[in-house]
């Protein structure tokens, strides 16, 4: 039995990869920062798909927490599962900003930086001793990394740091066989941020119009690739970006 951890996993993106685990035969482990009624929900669900589930409340962005939330791991796994670790760790926690450069102030960019960077960094290096060798490690960045439009530097360069640090783990993790590779979704219609994406028709359709696919994402398009990512059959992608986002800015 496969055992995914997921980073805000009860909403949005993270909720999508939940079920697209699940249908697969993976068991999830999923944080969330404060709606619990949305993780019980989640879990309600995942249960009628035949699959066990545990929520643990975390801020990504608040290192201190990470050695209670480990605990509560090891707890989860040996209760629930009757193991010491888990197969697939997706960082996935995260948070916009869309500011101008000029009007970013310094609590706005550690915010996005603890959160975005900081946080996948230290909680998954607390979470290695977790980690079953021969495991898999999936960040999340953006295709803001890639490509740019305005409002969003300090938000992309901490998804650039992440790209940076993806590589690095995947050389680091070689000698324990845990694959890690760099998700980078582009405009999807969720919550995140406000909803921008979803509910601005004029954003909307100048994303879809840049897009050669004629829309913006939607959730099921980066589930189905996380699952896949995740599958067997792709063991042998390490140290990858990839972006999922329609083709555009090709």
């Amino acid at each position: 039995m496969k055992i995914a951890l997921i980073t805000g996993g009860s909403r949005g993106l993270g909720r999508n990869m939940a079920h697209h685990l699940a249908a697969r035969g993976v068991d999830i482990l999923f944080t969330y920062r404060a709606r619990r009624d949305e993780a019980e929900t989640l879990i309600a669900d995942l249960n009628l798909m035949g699959r066990k589930a545990v929520a643990i409340q975390l801020d990504t962005g608040m290192t201190a927490q990470f050695p209670g939330f480990v605990a509560s791991v090891r707890a989860a796994l040996r209760d629930e599962w009757g193991r010491d670790d888990f197969d697939y760790l997706i960082n996935n926690a995260g948070m916009g900003l869309y500011t101008p450069f000029a009007e970013t102030t310094e609590t706005q960019f550690d915010e996005v930086m603890n959160v975005h960077f900081k946080g996948v960094f230290f909680l998954t290096q607390a979470l290695l001793p977790l980690i079953c060798d021969g495991g898999r490690i999936l960040n999340l960045s953006s295709g803001l990394a890639r490509f740019s439009y305005p409002g969003a530097s300090a938000y992309a360069a901490a998804k650039g740091a992440v790209e940076v640090l993806t590589r690095y783990l995947a050389m680091e993790m070689g000698p324990r066989r845990i694959t890690v590779n760099v998700l980078a979704p582009g405009a999807i219609e969720t919550d995140f941020g406000g909803g921008r994406v979803r509910d601005n028709a004029e954003l909307n359709a100048l994303i879809a119009s840049r897009t050669p696919l004629g829309r913006v994402g939607l959730p099921d398009d980066i589930g189905g690739v996380v699952s896949l990512l995740l599958s067997d059959e792709a063991g042998w992608i390490n140290g990858q970006r990839i972006e999922v986002a329609g083709g555009i800015h090709t």
